[in-house]
């Protein structure tokens, strides 16, 4: 179920109260965009995704590789250090110390490079799905299209199909 739009019900009671007829509203063309949906079903949504594999994929890949190595060390030294001296086992306990602190910063600057681009794909996405959103509006002469807020709608009124036809989706 969606949620009620606050600024339609205010739209309504204004045009009520402002002493329009009934038959105002029966000449608006109102439409429902389903934004979610979109921004998953966006084809720049896959295209960007493709992207981002291609940009973080090698770094992805060191990090699981410090990972194996990182657990290799400690597997190590579980087998090892009963017959290792006491300094040979200290010097490998802070290798794997030292190892251990570069994979959580490694890990660490990998997310938040991830975040940051990421949010950067979905502004732009969001831009485009904003103009697609009007321009079909403005084509199709629509007086008002609803998004997010709303507590029901029909299948007569969404639109969100169309403008995902318009962002070059399926």
């Amino acid at each position: 179920m969606k949620k009620f739009n606050v600024s339609f019900v205010f739209v309504v009671l204004f045009a009520v109260f402002s002493g329009y007829s009934g038959s105002v509203f029966a000449e608006l063309k109102i439409g429902f965009v389903d934004v979610v949906k979109l921004s998953e079903s966006a084809p720049q949504i896959r295209s960007a995704q493709t992207k981002m594999d291609a940009e973080f994929g090698s770094r992805e890949k060191e990090i699981i590789a410090l990972q194996r190595e990182i657990e290799a060390m400690e597997e190590a030294l579980a087998r090892d250090g009963a017959v290792m001296s006491d300094a040979e086992r200290s010097k490998k306990e802070r290798a794997i110390l030292g190892k251990r602190r570069e994979g959580k910063r490694a890990q660490d600057e990998f997310r938040d490079d991830i975040n940051i681009r990421r949010n950067e794909i979905l502004r732009k996405v969001n831009t485009e799905i904003g103009k697609a959103i009007e321009a079909y509006a403005k084509r199709n002469n629509f007086d008002l299209i609803l998004a997010q807020g709303v507590m029901y709608n029909s299948d007569k009124v969404d639109i969100t199909e169309n403008v995902l036809k318009e962002l070059g989706g399926s």
